[in-house]
Order: structure tokens, then C-alpha cells, then sequence
């Protein structure tokens, strides 16, 4: 029985996570769960899965359901998230944290000795080799949740040849063959109903911009081995190829499956091994037709700023990320339009030279820097 320990339980990924974990008990038992502010859901998962351990956001919260549930031990805030994810009873970690967040609790799960199951995309983009080289000097693995790189883990699995390309889909979100015109007036609700996947409303907007897949050619080139030149992205309105991998002779290898977050889920906690019932079995013949469209980074100017940023080096790619966190984070509470998101991003990074990258202290330096940089551009906007 593997023993997990979910940094970010009440968020989508954990939810679907505790799902898995509900309907394969006799082979998972929660060691630790950890939330933010949504303290109701956090106590009924609680009292349905028992852990050892909990984390709150928030000191009061802590205090709070620690009266409630004495045969718990609490914490709270960042100290918790990485007590959490050293915990010696857990066997592996998920990290569905959202954002810069995710960065200390990974690196102090993998100098635990931890797995790492992870779904918080932006730990890789911003700690780049120190989590890398992290997960090697510990001899543990990296499990991706994302249904990307999931399925390019998947497709990789037995083979020892050699990669010629990354195929990563997009399924193009809410706004596939929009033109820039056409963005300028879309709004929150619109951005938020993706037509495929039911996720956290950061990720979604991301989906929305196409940034989510700038991070995950980041993500791919650092898991993979594989330069951002050889990595392709693929419009695939469907969702049923989740990514693919081209190997030296030209054979093209695919996993393919219906949008369900339990599917890569449910891999990363079992890997080696597949379970049963994790998702209903994929007909080709009710989808019928797959289709392929090239990414329009004219009018999706994020993937194109992506690009920029992985090309200038890893401070570049800090900066990018917390701009995009912080100009989300104003969009989704109307302070700025869906097309600005991109506009932000772009004058926070050549608002400055982002220099290098050499420890974990630059990698927050960086962030801050950046973040403060865009919280000023937002500010002017939405006076």
C-alpha cells in the first residue's frame, strides 16, 4: 500500500486524486493532506480520509480544526506545506499546489527521498535545474500529472531509442479561431468554460491564452532531455491524443484517451503499474474524426512570449511565469482584459534584464523582482 501526501487537496487536481484514492483503497492510504482557504471541503476530507497530518493556509484555520480533530497533527502556512512533503510515513508526494507555491515543498520532498507526483507546472519552469538535478542527486522520479507529459511519459516507457521530436497537443480552449480583434472583448465567464477539461480557473485561462502550453514545452525540454526546438505543438480540438513522441525512423508513438484527469493521475500513483477502473474506455468510432490545426501565436501572443523566454534563459522564464500568475490573477478579478494578460507579460520582460540564475535565493529574487514589475504595469492599467 502506498502512503501519498497531497499538497493542495481542495483544489481540482486533488479533489480527482482523493477520487482515485476513494476507489482504490486496498492500494492507497493518505498520509497527509494540505489546503488553502477552503476550509469546509478541507474538513470533510478530513473526517473521510483520516490523515496523520494537515496543513492549513492559515494559522487560525489550523487552530481551528485542530480542536476539531485531535487525532490529527496541524500546521500551517509554508513550514507546513514542507513538513508535508518530507513526511517520513509518505511514500509519495502530489503537488497540486498553484504557482510559485509548489517550489520549496518539491525541493524538500526530493531531498527527503520523496516521489513526486506533480501537477504544479510553474515548480518546473521556475526552478528549472535545481529541480533536476534535485530528483538525480536523491535517485527519485519526477511523475508527471499533466496529461502532456503524462502521455509522453507513457509513450517512452520500454523504449531506449532515440527521440527526433516532442508532439504536444493543445486542445486551443474556449477561443480556438479567434481572431485579435475578436479577444479584445471576451470576458471572465467566457474564459473560464473550457470545452474540454474541468480544471482550476488559473490553468483554465491559461488554456484560454495558450500560455499553459509555452510552460509545457518548459516542462517537457527539462523531463525529457529534449531541446524547445524539437518540441511541437499541436492544435487538437478533441483532446484525444494527450501528446505524442516521433523517435529516430520517423515511427510516431501516441496515448491517447478521453479528457480525464484521473487517467494521468492515477499513473503517476501506481507507475510501475496500470489500475483498473480509472476512466470509461475511449470509442473511436463515437469520436469518429481527429483534427490538427497549427497554434496562431499572432493572435495567441503568450505561446510566442513563451518561446521568447525559454530561448533567453531560465531568469526570463522566472519573470515570464510571475508575470502571467499576476496578470491572471487581475484578469480573473476584472482589473484588466483578456488581451492585456499577454501585454503585461511582454512589458514586464523588457522591463528589465532578468540576469542569471545560480541558487535557489536568485530564483526568488527574480520572482519578486518580476512580480513587482507587473503588479506596477497592472496598477496603471486598472487606475
Amino acid at each position: 500500500m502506498k502512503r501519498i501526501s497531497i499538497l493542495g487537496s481542495t483544489g481540482s487536481i486533488g479533489t480527482q486524486t482523493l477520487e482515485v484514492i476513494r476507489t482504490h483503497s486496498e492500494d492507497f492510504k493518505v498520509a497527509a493532506l494540505c489546503c488553502g482557504h477552503n476550509t469546509e471541503l478541507f474538513r470533510r476530507q478530513l473526517k473521510e480520509f483520516e490523515p496523520a497530518f494537515a496543513v492549513c493556509a492559515e494559522e487560525k484555520d489550523c487552530l481551528d480544526l485542530a480542536a476539531e480533530f485531535k487525532n490529527i497533527s496541524f500546521d500551517f502556512g509554508m513550514r507546513g506545506l514542507c513538513a508535508a512533503a518530507e513526511l517520513p510515513e509518505a511514500d509519495i508526494v502530489v503537488n497540486s499546489l498553484l504557482g510559485m507555491m509548489g517550489l520549496r515543498p518539491t525541493l524538500a520532498a526530493l531531498n527527503a527521498g520523496k516521489n513526486i507526483a506533480f501537477a504544479n507546472k510553474e515548480t518546473l519552469v521556475a526552478g528549472g535545474s535545481l529541480i533536476i538535478n534535485a530528483a538525480a542527486e536523491n535517485g527519485v522520479s519526477l511523475l508527471p500529472v499533466d496529461s502532456e507529459h503524462s502521455a509522453i511519459f507513457q509513450c517512452l516507457q520500454g523504449s531506449c531509442s532515440k527521440i527526433k521530436k516532442l508532439l504536444l497537443t493543445a486542445s486551443g480552449g474556449p477561443f480556438r479561431g479567434f481572431s485579435r480583434e475578436q479577444l479584445a472583448s471576451v470576458t471572465r465567464q467566457q474564459a473560464l468554460k473550457h470545452p474540454n477539461w474541468s480544471m482550476g480557473a488559473k490553468i483554465t485561462v491559461d488554456s484560454a491564452t495558450m500560455m499553459n502550453k509555452g510552460l509545457e514545452i518548459i516542462e517537457a525540454s527539462l523531463l525529457f532531455g529534449v531541446k524547445p526546438d524539437d518540441i511541437e505543438v499541436y492544435v487538437h480540438p478533441e483532446s484525444i491524443i494527450h501528446s505524442a513522441v516521433e523517435f529516430c525512423d520517423g515511427a510516431v508513438i501516441a496515448q491517447l484517451g478521453l479528457p480525464d484527469m484521473k487517467l494521468p493521475i492515477a499513473y503517476a500513483l501506481s507507475y510501475p503499474k496500470r489500475m483498473s477502473e480509472v476512466s470509461r474506455s475511449l470509442d473511436l468510432f463515437e469520436i469518429g474524426a481527429l483534427h490538427f490545426e497549427r497554434p496562431d501565436t499572432g493572435v495567441f501572443r503568450c505561446l510566442e512570449l513563451a518561446l521568447f523566454a525559454i530561448n533567453s534563459g531560465q531568469a526570463w522564464q522566472i519573470a515570464m511565469n510571475a508575470a502571467n500568475e499576476e496578470a491572471v490573477a487581475a484578469f480573473l478579478k476584472d482589473r484588466i482584459s483578456f488581451i492585456q494578460i499577454s501585454e503585461v507579460i511582454e512589458d514586464t520582460l523588457s522591463s528589465a534584464s532578468w540576469g542569471k540564475i545560480r541558487d535557489i535565493d536568485s530564483v526568488f529574487e527574480t520572482e519578486r523582482r518580476s512580480r513587482a514589475a507587473a503588479l506596477s504595469l497592472i496598477a496603471k492599467i486598472s487606475a
